[in-house]
């Protein structure tokens, strides 16, 4: 039988983040990450990743890590990713990695802990991919995990509408979201 695994995820730079119609925000990701759950090396050599939401790390798109249109984004402006599930496999052949990501963002104007204003949630349902996505608006590819542990994934979600209607009027909900991550995934 074989040994339980466990994996180190960390999330790194030059990532992207796009709703709807609008530009890309890039996002500098790095710091981010969790250790998945031990688990045992399932049939085809498919390696189950289960990532708990509470060890998950997302650092927030703001001033310091996000830009938009080459700007960095306004201080005090802020989206927070809570995750609330990080799941899926690694094909350890080939390197091909999915991962079911489920999400809360949070867009808050000031201190995240003691914000002026924050919206409701928009909420993120995606499969995050080393493959291709292709959808009605946006089309990318990843990369599957090389011998250094990097990777890239892509993913494509709709966004439902949340409970500020100036918000979705803003983002034009629903629309299609991508998520563009680099990351590192090394077994610990």
């Amino acid at each position: 039988m074989e040994p339980e695994q466990r994996w180190q995820l960390r999330t790194g730079a030059g990532c992207e983040l796009i709703i709807g119609r609008y530009p890309s925000f890039r996002y500098d990701a790095t710091g981010g990450g969790g250790l998945s759950s031990p688990q045992i090396r399932g049939e085809e050599n498919l390696q189950p990743l289960v990532f708990a939401a509470e060890g998950l790390v997302i650092p927030p798109l703001d001033a310091s890590r996000g830009r938009f249109l080459g700007l960095p984004l306004p201080p005090g402006v802020s989206i927070q990713i809570q995750p609330d599930e990080l799941a899926g496999e690694l094909n350890i052949s080939s390197g091909e990695l999915r991962l079911h990501f489920r999400s809360r963002f949070r867009f808050t104007v000031g201190s995240p802990k003691r914000p002026l204003y924050q919206a409701s949630d928009l909420l993120v349902d995606t499969q995050l991919t080393s493959g291709s996505v292709q959808s009605k608006r946006h089309s990318r590819s990843g990369r599957p995990l090389a011998s250094d542990g990097s990777a890239t994934l892509v993913g494509v979600a709709t966004i439902e509408p949340c409970q500020d209607p100036w918000l979705n009027q803003f983002l034009g909900l629903p629309d299609e979201a991508l998520a563009l991550m680099h990351l590192t995934l090394e077994r610990v």
